[in-house]
């Protein structure tokens, strides 16, 4: 089996028709889902014979980087992934297991004999478990490039350094053969622009021995997103609506990732939501969410906090600019009124 993060699942027949972050596994001929990567049994299954893949799928109009995968008793599934390039991988290597088991054959990842040619002595999924110690493995990191935020990553260079001072490979030519043959047989994927060119270009050694290029480990918990910072300037044409609603939420950060307390006050024309700190008073906010376009949904887990520290009626933004924010409501009667009024001002407002 192969792997992936968490992605957003829409379980159809379900309350609002609600997204829910779910762990993904893509196997030989199914692609199988569970409620947490520690689960045993998965909480559903979709066969790929006979399946097919719309991508991007337009069923959800204000919902972004969202694929359909259509089983052959025409039932749909709907999934929404973090960032393009997740969304891209998927597409591409559902559809090429679709194509095998129409074929007869079975589903594998690009094999790295096609590309380099390692020593028979190399046994890479048992340099992959290496890798991965979190003792003495490669230590993944929360990367800032472009106003984005790559969370459980490393830098190319970084890997090629862990393999030579661990004995793994001799000099960095050796180590580039090691690392491009991780990354053909689907261990180490590509995150950000540098590092996805460098792998589509179908040279020898497609890795890239650079610090501006970024991977991540095919069964971590790597995910992307954009960020705005706290210190943003704030326009005063944000404050001329109306008064829609307000109230504590707790927010998670973007950069940090801890939970505080935040006093919300939702406009309308233009639809902006502002934050503040309650200890503070209202004149200076910490942030605004610009929410024209926006979409707010249910969500049940976030993938990047853990289940001791927020659990329970929560819901996500995601704004036009593809920027996630994930809240936390005390109740879920006041969780579906926010939903609800951000939802109205959304469509309405400026």
């Amino acid at each position: 089996m192969i792997n992936f993060s968490f992605i957003i699942v829409v379980l159809q027949g379900t309350v609002l028709n609600s997204w829910k972050v779910m762990w993904v596994v893509l196997a030989d001929d199914a692609i199988e889902f569970y409620k947490k990567k520690t689960d045993n049994s998965p909480k559903g299954m979709i066969p790929l014979k006979g399946a097919t893949l719309t991508s991007p799928c337009q069923d959800f109009t204000k919902r972004m980087l969202v694929f359909k995968v259509r089983s052959a008793k025409n039932q749909e599934h709907f999934f929404q992934a973090t960032h393009l390039e997740e969304r891209e991988l998927w597409v591409k290597d559902i559809k090429r297991a679709i194509t095998c088991l129409q074929g007869g054959k079975k589903f594998a990842r690009k094999s790295t004999r096609r590309s380099i040619r390692l020593p028979e002595n190399v046994n890479l999924s048992e340099l992959y478990v290496l890798m991965k110690d979190q003792d003495k493995g490669v230590k993944e990191l929360k990367v800032e490039k472009d106003k984005r935020l790559f969370n459980h990553c490393f830098t190319g260079n970084t890997v090629i350094d862990w393999l030579i001072s661990e004995r793994k490979a001799r000099n960095r030519p050796e180590g580039l053969m090691l690392a491009t043959g991780l990354l053909n047989e689907g261990f180490l994927l590509p995150a950000g622009d540098v590092s996805k060119d460098g792998a589509e270009k179908g040279a020898e050694c497609v890795f890239l021995d650079q610090t501006e290029a970024l991977y991540y480990f095919a069964d971590s918990g790597f995910f992307c997103e954009g960020y705005s910072s706290d210190e943003d300037v704030i326009m005063k044409e944000e404050f001329r609506g109306a008064i829609v609603k307000q109230g504590c939420l707790l927010k998670q950060g973007h950069r940090r990732k801890n939970w505080k307390v935040r006093k919300f006050i939702l406009r309308d024309d233009p639809a902006y939501i502002h934050y503040y700190d309650p200890t503070k008073g209202e004149n200076d906010p910490l942030g605004s969410i610009h929410l024209r376009g926006s979409v707010v949904t249910a969500v049940e887990y976030v993938p990047d906090a853990k289940r001791y520290e927020v659990d329970g009626n929560l819901f996500e933004i995601i704004t036009s600019d593809e920027i996630h924010y994930y809240l936390q409501a005390a109740t879920a009667d006041e969780r579906k009124d926010w939903i609800k009024a951000i939802q109205s001002v959304s469509k309405t407002g400026k």
